[in-house]
């Protein structure tokens, strides 16, 4: 069990029989009544957010996931198949279970995947990811000063909007919590 008063960012949870993270939480002290805390939590198996407001000092309890270190491996379409680095077992996820995780997985990247109580519940990517652009529209020369971005497609599949002057074989870092263009990676 864990108080209230102890909630940080990226704390895991149990409420319900499910499993949350801390995505934002604020300790209110109102002038009138007792202090209690407002949090933001997501649903780490669906990626639903909840706000919740707990009493200050209640315990919730603590949800303890393990942390595997596997290699990405293939996908047949339907499922994504994993090695266990220390094991050497494979085991396979669906592209449900990864969600938008699908989008940034290259071929033996190394990610952790989540368990709890025994069953996997999902994938802990890292913050960034560099990936090859396949396809995208040429840039208009000289149309930058309005900071204008276009449409590219990522070696994974994934879309994302870049600047224009980023061509198709230019690798670029994105953010994998977000989606989003971070800058291009020099060769």
């Amino acid at each position: 069990m864990i108080s209230t008063n102890d909630f940080r960012t990226g704390l895991t949870i149990e409420l319900d029989g499910q499993v949350y993270s801390v995505v934002e939480f604020m300790h209110v002290k109102p002038g009138k009544g007792s202090a209690f805390v407002r949090s933001k939590l997501k649903n780490i198996e669906t990626g639903a957010t909840i706000e919740k407001t707990f009493r200050a000092g209640e315990k919730v309890p603590r949800a303890h996931l393990d942390k595997r270190k596997m290699q990405y491996l293939y996908s047949d379409g339907e499922a994504l198949y994993f090695m266990d680095e220390e094991t050497f077992d494979q085991m396979s996820l669906s592209v449900e279970q990864l969600g938008d995780a699908v989008n940034f997985l290259k071929e033996n990247m190394v990610i952790d995947v989540l368990m709890y109580k025994g069953r996997t519940i999902g994938v802990d990517l890292p913050n960034f990811v560099e990936l090859k652009v396949v396809e995208t529209e040429p840039g208009i020369k000289g149309d930058t000063a309005t900071g204008a971005t276009k449409g590219a497609t990522l070696e994974t599949g994934a879309k994302v909007q870049v600047p224009l002057f980023i061509e198709a074989g230019d690798v670029i870092r994105v953010d994998t919590r977000t989606g989003e263009y971070m800058e291009r990676v020099s060769n």
